[in-house]
């Protein structure tokens, strides 16, 4: 066995379980074996990095995948978010739900790359204008305007997707304060 793997099982052996309760002490049983899986991962590919004693650059490690992990699950939220928006559903049937997300999912794929692109910075991912134009390498005002004009694409390919449907679901428009359609 290579002195390197020989003092990562060592680490392993001692720290494993200090890694686990930390994780469970801030995220819950549930999430603790991947993050110490991807904690020890880290610790592998950096053996060299990993100081003596180890336990908290560990737990640091550990702090940080926990953090990226609620920052992935609030753009999924984000995302959810801005989908429920762009179509106002009414979810009385689960068939109904499960037929808006295609239709949406649809018409986001028959959007051009520019648009989707830009959506997904902004609802997946969740950037600012500001954000998303160092992405893009262009200015801010450019992003608003692009996700402005591809929000307003993804609702005409949603409504074309809606009339040309057999099965034609729930969406309710939305109405201004005058009571007119939007």
């Amino acid at each position: 066995m290579s002195d390197d793997a020989a003092r990562f099982t060592a680490m392993y052996d001692t720290c494993r379980q200090r890694v686990w309760a930390y994780v469970v002490s801030r995220a819950g049983r549930q999430a603790a074996d991947e993050v110490v899986s991807e904690t020890f991962t880290v610790a592998w590919r950096r053996i060299g990095d990993v100081p003596r004693p180890p336990l908290p650059w560990l737990l640091g490690v550990a702090r940080n995948i926990l953090r990226d992990t609620g920052r992935a699950e609030a753009r999924r939220a984000s995302l959810a978010a801005e989908l429920r928006d762009w179509t106002d559903t009414v979810e009385d049937d689960i068939a109904d739900d499960v037929t808006d997300r295609i239709a949406l999912r649809k018409a986001l794929a028959s959007l051009g790359d520019d648009d989707r692109e830009v959506l997904i910075l902004a609802a997946w991912q969740g950037l600012t204008p500001r954000e998303a134009a160092r992405v893009l390498g262009c200015t801010a005002a450019t992003v608003r305007v692009r996700l402005h004009r591809a929000r307003r694409r993804l609702a005409k390919a949603v409504a074309v997707r809606d009339e040309t449907s057999p099965v034609r679901p729930h969406v309710r428009p939305r109405v201004s304060t005058a009571g007119e359609e939007v």
